[in-house]
């Protein structure tokens, strides 16, 4: 039985810290971006155009084409969310029972009294009723905003041509460390000119931001109350 018990207990505890455990963002590139074959560099082709694609071109894209190019991702996440929600109940019961009386057909006063003295024992009912009421609501609203901007560097160009790109950047402000991270597959057609995308246009985009340090350590709920929390049916 005592070891039954520590299994338990162990196994809660397991539980406990894989729910207290802080959100993380796996920012491995999707299984299709791996799946899809790279596309092959290809010669580059009448290199004497005035439009070619060489080290020096006299007119060419300046906007980043190859792995390893780097495009700046301007980041303007906005998010506003808003929920209400009203309930009402209504319930009513009415019962009632009375038992049969028993009629005398006869001509006899004797019978007649005795069933009358019958009627009158079992002469007995009851009648019921209830009601409830419930009368419940909630408002929630929720606004987040989210602007900078990172430098992300291609990591494939994909057959189709699209790119996956990622970046990262830290920042150490008076002993505390912001980290930034960004990666998400984007279409050649959303860079503009200036070699700038906005973060809209990244398919399956993942965003990370959090801080390292003493101010995030000290906000941040110790191990023990966030299992307690966790494990807690209350």
């Amino acid at each position: 039985m005592a070891k039954e018990t520590i299994v338990i207990i162990a196994s809660l505890a397991l539980l406990g810290c894989a729910g207290a455990l802080d959100p993380q963002i796996d920012f491995k590139p999707p299984e299709y971006v791996q799946q899809t074959p790279s596309r092959e560099d290809e010669e580059l082709s009448n290199l004497g155009s005035l439009f070619g694609r060489g080290d020096n071109p006299l007119f060419s894209d300046r906007k980043a084409m190859r792995v390893n190019d780097i495009v700046t991702v301007l980041i303007n996440e906005r998010s506003q969310s808003s929920s209400s929600a009203n309930r009402q109940l209504n319930r009513s019961q009415e019962s009632e029972f009375a038992p049969g009386a028993i009629s005398y057909a006869g001509t006899s006063k004797n019978g007649e009294k005795v069933a009358n003295r019958v009627n009158g024992a079992i002469g007995f009912g009851f009648k019921s009723d209830s009601s409830s009421q419930f009368s419940g609501g909630g408002t929630a609203t929720r606004t987040e905003n989210f602007i900078t901007t990172i430098s992300a560097r291609i990591i494939k160009v994909m057959q189709n041509g699209n790119y996956f790109i990622e970046g990262r950047r830290e920042i150490m402000l008076e002993n505390e460390k912001q980290i930034i991270q960004i990666s998400g597959v984007v279409r050649p057609d959303d860079i503009m000119q200036n070699n700038t995308i906005n973060s809209s246009y990244i398919a399956d985009a993942k965003i990370s931001y959090r801080t390292e340090g003493d101010i995030q350590r000290n906000a941040k709920q110790g191990w023990g109350t966030r299992l307690i929390d966790a494990i807690s049916p209350f």
